[in-house]
C-alpha cells in the first residue's frame, strides 16, 4: 500500500483516515497519543518511550486535527491534545504500522530434504547467514555441512544463534551409547520422533544436533514437521485438536542429580490462534491423573496425533555424517533415529538455543544494512 491520506474524520474513540484508494483506517486516540515519536515522548538516544499512558484521560480526544502537506515530505496527520501537546504522523509511518510482519511457514512431509549450507559461510557471510535463517524460519530445519568435529565446537554458533540455552543437565549433551545414561538416547534402541525437554514449561526452542563422528550402521535421523501434522489434524478433527490444546500433560526427565518436570498441554497457541509450541515426547510422558474429566477425549486425540507423527509419510530421513549439524526448531520439528546396528563409533552432541535470538539476528542484519 503506497497511498496518501485524503481525509480524516473524528469519531467517538478514533480518528478515521481515508486513503487515496478509498480504504479507511481507524486510529484510536489513545494509540495516537501513546505512540507519539517526539523528543518529549521518546528518549532520543534510544527511541524508548518516556510517555506513560496513565498521564492522560481514558476518554482522550484531540482538540484539533488536520492534514499537513509541506515540501518534499509526504503528508502528515497533525493533532493538538487537551494539554497542548502536539503529535504528528506521516502517512508512511501509519502505513508501516498497519500490520505485523509474519514468516510464512512451509509445511513438509517424508519427501522433504533439509537444505544444506556451508558451516564457515554461515559464520562468516552475513548474506549466507540471512539466507539460512530465512529458510529456517520457513521450514524449521536446515543442515550445516563441513563443520568442525572438535567437541563443544557448537559454541561457535553463538555469533549467529545467540547464547546457548542452558538446562539443568549438560550444557552440551554428549549422545553416545552409555549403560549409565539417563535417557533412551544413550542406548542403541530406535527413538521415535519427539522434541526435547518437554518437562520444561518453556522448552528450548532451537536444537543443534552436531555429529562429530559416525562410523555406526543404522542410527539414521528422522525429522517430522509437527506444525504441518497439527495443521492437518486441525482441519480433519477440530475437536481432537482442541482437546490437545486444553488437557495438561506431565513430562519428566531426570538423572541422579537433576530433575525436570512440568505439566502443560501438548499444543499451545499464540494470540492469533496459530500453533506456536508442540510438546510430544512419548518416552518422557507421565501418567495423566484419572481425575482429569477430559481423559477419554484426550486419549482419542493423542492416539490420532501419535499415529500421524509416526506414519512413514510424515518422516523425512537424513543420515548425519561427521562434520554435519542439523538445526531444528525445537517447538515445531520432532526428531528421532533408527536403531544402531553396529558398535562403530558414533558421537553426537546436542546444544540448545532460542528461536527469538535467531529471528532477531535476521532483523539486526536487515536494520543495519548488512544484507
Amino acid at each position: 500500500m503506497n497511498q496518501s491520506i485524503r481525509s480524516v474524520a473524528r469519531n467517538a474513540g478514533a480518528l478515521s483516515a481515508v486513503w487515496s484508494g478509498g480504504e479507511r483506517t481507524d486510529l484510536p486516540y489513545l494509540w495516537l497519543r501513546d505512540n507519539c515519536g517526539c523528543s518529549e515522548c521518546r528518549v532520543v538516544q534510544t527511541t524508548e518511550k518516556r510517555f506513560h499512558i496513565f498521564r492522560v484521560a481514558g476518554d482522550l480526544k484531540p482538540l484539533q486535527v488536520g492534514i499537513e502537506r509541506a515540501g518534499s515530505e509526504d503528508e502528515a496527520i497533525s493533532m493538538v491534545w487537551p494539554d497542548g501537546h502536539r503529535t504528528r504522523y506521516r502517512s508512511t509511518e501509519i502505513q508501516g504500522h498497519l500490520s505485523q510482519p509474519r514468516s510464512e511457514l512451509r509445511y513438509w512431509d517424508c519427501r522433504f530434504q533439509p537444505r544444506r549450507f556451508d558451516y564457515r559461510q554461515f559464520l562468516e557471510s552475513d548474506r549466507k547467514a540471512a539466507e539460512l535463517i530465512e529458510e529456517f524460519l520457513r521450514t524449521g530445519v536446515c543442515l550445516l555441512v563441513d563443520a568442525p568435529t572438535d567437541p563443544d565446537s557448537s559454541e561457535q554458533l553463538a555469533t549467529r544463534l545467540g547464547p546457548i540455552r542452558e538446562v539443568v543437565f549438560e550444557r552440551i549433551h554428549n549422545v553416545v551409547v552409555d549403560p549409565k545414561g539417563y535417557s533412551i538416547a544413550h542406548t542403541d534402541l530406535a527413538i521415535a520422533p519427539h522434541n526435547d525437554f518437554t518437562g520444561y514449561t518453556w522448552p528450548p526452542s532451537v536444537q543443534v544436533l552436531h555429529m562429530l563422528v559416525n562410523e555406526c550402521e543404522g542410527g539414521e535421523s528422522c525429522v517430522v514437521d509437527g506444525f504441518g501434522v497439527l495443521n492437518e489434524l486441525r482441519n480433519d478433527h477440530p475437536d481432537k485438536f482442541d482437546v490437545l490444546c486444553a488437557v495438561p500433560v506431565p513430562f519428566r526427565l531426570f538423572s541422579e542429580e537433576y530433575e525436570s518436570y512440568a505439566a502443560n498441554p501438548m499444543v499451545e497457541l499464540d494470540s492469533d490462534g496459530d500453533v506456536r509450541l508442540l510438546r510430544f515426547n512419548t518416552q518422557q510422558m507421565q501418567v495423566i491423573p484419572l481425575s482429569e474429566p477430559r481423559l477419554v477425549g484426550f486419549y482419542a486425540a493423542y492416539h490420532e496425533l501419535s499415529r500421524r507423527i509416526n506414519a512413514a509419510g510424515a518422516q523425512a530421513t537424513v543420515r548425519l555424517e561427521g562434520g554435519q549439524l542439523l538445526l531444528a526448531a525445537g517447538h515445531r520439528v520432532l526428531h528421532g533415529r533408527t536403531a544402531l546396528r553396529s558398535t562403530g563409533r558414533r558421537h553426537l552432541q546436542d546444544a540448545y538455543f532460542e528461536h527469538d535470538n535467531v529471528r532477531n539476528h535476521l532483523r539486526l542484519l536487515r536494520r543495519t544494512g548488512r544484507i
